[in-house]
């Protein structure tokens, strides 16, 4: 099984737009990613993204690149929501799935499929970076690619 883990786009500051849309390289750079997962054929049943626009928007950015992804908004992956039931949430849905969402969750999460705690800091995310990681007989990570290391 295997979980791709993505920080949303780039998104427009508080002050350009109080929804924090993404930005033309927010955009871009998500649309990039999703080409890019595409053309190595990834596949990825469900995007859980946050009810945040930024999140949404690549969550749905990624869902058009790959087709045949459904979407579904939760209630409990905005930046400061715990982690700690997420690797039993993601087990028992059985299936090839990405979270789109924010810092801190997402380092939070990366860091707890990795170790003991979740604030071991082991990957550090950045705007439409997706690392993917793989169960065996515990999580480990395959590959992390950032928009700035894409072909």
């Amino acid at each position: 099984m295997k979980l791709y883990l993505m920080q949303h786009g780039l998104s427009l500051s508080k002050e350009e737009d109080p929804k924090r849309p993404l930005s033309r390289a927010g955009v871009e750079d998500t649309q990039a990613m999703g080409r890019f997962l595409k053309s190595k054929h990834i596949k990825i049943e469900k995007v859980w993204h946050s009810p945040k626009l930024r999140s949404f928007e690549s969550a749905g950015i990624i869902a058009d690149c790959l087709g045949g992804v459904s979407l579904e908004g939760r209630e409990d992956i905005k930046p400061a929501d715990p982690v700690k039931d997420f690797p039993e949430l993601i087990m028992n849905l059985g299936k090839e799935i990405m979270v789109a969402g924010h810092l801190p969750f997402l380092d939070k999460l990366a860091s707890l499929l990795l170790s003991p705690r979740e604030d071991s800091g082991i990957i550090k995310f950045t705007n439409s970076a997706i690392a993917c990681f793989d169960y065996g007989e515990k999580w480990r990570v395959e590959w992390i690619l950032t928009p700035a290391l894409l072909p």
